[in-house]
Order: structure tokens, then sequence, then C-alpha cells
């Protein structure tokens, strides 16, 4: 009796689209010829119907960037197919250090002067005040143990979830991903709570009590000492 052949991709059909998994112990070579193979199956021949998402995900197998082209070539001489993400369990040594980078927490113990900017990758702590015409960036969230006055921007590279929270809150200017918030038009100096910014379901910047992060921000917890 004749062996069957192995397979090294596994299409499944989704609601949005395709998903794609990949044999991570075969070479890249039996994988892409298994894909062509795959993918000329009468099911996957509607050039001309409406465009499909697909998802790749290749498990424990890395994929260089010239390895993501050669796949999403051959998925693409489908008209109608279209890669809308690769995702791996393993990656790149510089990936790895760059996500450690972004998830880090950086404390500076300073005043932010006029003129002056303090930007960081990650998280920022800042035990200090920012007077007016300084400013402060983070990728992350900023967190002021002091007057906030001046600029701050948190998740500069599009973290939309991002907040910021200062002991005494009475910016310039706050800014969070792409969203720009106006300064409080109100004496805020007679607020005793520490007050933090996010942006709410209507996608603007609103300040409110800092204890308001418990429910809206529950990820933050990893400060009590957890990742």
């Amino acid at each position: 009796m004749k062996a069957q052949k192995q397979h090294y991709v596994t299409i499944k059909g989704t609601k949005d689209g395709l998903t794609l998994h990949l044999d991570d112990s075969c070479s890249f070579e039996e994988l892409l010829n298994d894909l062509e193979q795959m993918l000329s199956l009468k099911q996957y021949i509607h050039e001309d119907g409406p465009t499909i998402t697909v998802n790749v995900k290749a498990g424990n197998r890395l994929l260089h960037r010239n390895h993501q082209e050669q796949i999403e070539a051959v998925i693409q001489k489908k008209r109608n197919l279209v890669v809308e993400t690769f995702e791996s369990n393993v990656v790149t040594k510089e990936h790895a250090a760059r996500m450690k980078k972004e998830a880090e927490i950086v404390s500076a113990a300073k005043v932010i002067r006029s003129g002056q900017v303090l930007k960081v990758d990650g998280d920022l702590l800042l035990i200090g005040d920012v007077n007016p015409g300084g400013t402060v960036i983070a990728g992350g969230n900023i967190f002021i143990m002091g007057t906030l006055r001046g600029i701050a921007h948190a998740g500069y590279n599009g973290k939309s979830s991002a907040v910021i929270a200062a002991s005494v809150m009475m910016p310039s200017q706050i800014r969070i991903g792409s969203t720009v918030g106006r300064a409080p038009d109100y004496d805020r100096e007679e607020t005793h709570e520490m007050e933090c910014a996010y942006i709410d379901e209507s996608e603007s910047i609103v300040i409110d009590r800092l204890q308001q992060l418990t429910h809206l921000r529950p990820e933050l917890t990893r400060f009590e000492g957890g990742i």
C-alpha cells in the first residue's frame, strides 16, 4: 500500500479568513513546496472572488524577512489571498532586546526644566517636577512623583493604552499615542489627590482620580511585584 504523503502545511478557514499552520520540523524548501501544492487545490483557485486575509503561524520556526517574502509570494499568486500577519514563537536576539527595552521601567530623580527633554523607550518613573517648557516622553506610561507643568507624551510609538499620572496635574500639554489633550482650564492647585490621564471610549484624553486606573488598566498591578 502506498504511504500517504506527509503535509507540512495545514490550512484552516476562520470567520476572519484563512490560517496557515506551518510545520516547524521540516526544511524550509519542503515547507514552501507543500504550500505551493496545498494552495493549488480547487477550493483556493477562486482568483476573481473576494479578498481573503491569511494569517501565517510558524510555530517554533524563526522566519527571517526573506523567508516571509517567499511565503508571501507563493500565497499572493492567488490574487484573492492577502497575507495579514506572520506569527512565530521565537524571535531574534535583536527583537528580544528591543522588547525588553520597551518593557522596562526607567526611573529618574531630577527636575525637567524649560527646554529640557527626557525620553525613554519604556515606562518612565520621574521623581521630580516637569517645569513649564520641559518635556517628558515615554514609549509606555509616565508616572511623575511631583508637579507636571510642562509637556508629557506617553505611548509615543502609538500605544493608546498608555497613561500619564502626576502628583499635581497642571500640564501645558498632554499627549497619549497620537491623541493630544488640551491643558486643563481650571485651577488644579486645589486638587490634593494624585491624578491620571488616559484615553476613554470616545478616544478623548480625560483626567481623573488615580484610583480609576485599578479598573481601567488592571495590568498596571505588575508594579506590585508581578510581570
